[in-house]
């Protein structure tokens, strides 16, 4: 099942040596046809609005926060459906894709200022061109409480999952934090950085591959829950740190009591 922990305050590695990300985007991939109940939806959970559609097809759109720079991004897609996918800004991407090759990743598409690539455990991701230095966007104010979109999972298998927390690790530097919970590692971008990366080692290999969801950290997750269930969400199941909730598109995200302005589950 998909979940998300805050990190622990001990176990923690620094890998070094990464790829400079300037700036993460997370698009939420959801099914052509389920795009406009997705936008909508999104657009009220994260007091959002949506940017004119743009792609041959429509098939692209922007959630713009209230300030700062948009982090959460919407595409249509057909089948299969990882539930999302990465945008890494970077200073050079050429050199970025052949760093993520030679750690292990696969390049899919050189669309020269776009590589497309899949991880070792085979979620897609992108190197985009550096834009500038973006702002992250604040804690939002929703009927629901307080939160934040501030995580994106990968949730892969377990005979994918140490070598997809190796891979990540290595390709970005990032921080490296061990979580409450066994399963989960916690990869900690640069604090200007609005999306940082949660691996959860499932504990079977998914029979439709790997996945990405969305975590969002919430001042109260009960209060959070029934506003997005007024909005067309339906609750999966609840945790004890986390509830997972499926969107009007059908796919999985979680909602959990992380606190939106640390991004620590309270006492940790």
């Amino acid at each position: 099942m998909s979940g998300a922990m805050g990190e622990a305050t001990s176990t923690v590695t620094d890998s070094g040596g990464g790829v400079r990300v300037h700036w993460v985007t997370a698009f939420l991939d959801r099914p052509v046809a389920a795009f406009a109940l997705a936008a909508d939806f999104w657009c009220a959970a994260l007091g959002a609005t949506l940017s004119a559609r743009r792609g041959e097809q429509g098939e692209f759109a922007t959630l713009l926060p209230t300030d700062g720079d948009a982090a959460i991004k919407l595409q249509g897609v057909g089948d299969p459906c990882q539930g999302g996918h990465l945008d890494l800004e970077v200073p050079d991407v050429v050199a970025a894709r052949d760093r993520a090759v030679g750690l292990g990743a696969r390049s899919v598409a050189d669309l020269g200022s776009l590589q497309v690539l899949r991880s070792p455990a085979g979620l897609l991701f992108c190197f985009v061109p550096l834009r500038r230095a973006g702002v992250r966007p604040p804690v939002v104010e929703t009927p629901g409480g307080r939160v934040r979109a501030d995580q994106v999972a990968l949730d892969v298998g377990p005979a994918s999952a140490p070598a997809e927390v190796e891979f990540w690790a290595a390709l970005t530097g990032w921080r490296v934090v061990a979580s409450v919970r066994p399963e989960f590692t916690v990869l900690i971008p640069p604090p200007e950085l609005a999306i940082r990366l949660l691996l959860q080692r499932l504990d079977t290999e998914p029979s439709n591959g790997p996945r990405m969801h969305l975590d969002l950290a919430c001042a109260d997750v009960s209060a959070a829950t029934a506003y997005h269930r007024s909005l067309g969400a339906q609750v999966v199941a609840v945790q004890e740190f986390w509830t997972v909730l499926r969107d009007p598109a059908g796919e999985v995200y979680c909602l959990t009591a992380r606190d939106p302005s640390t991004g620590r589950l309270p006492g940790h």
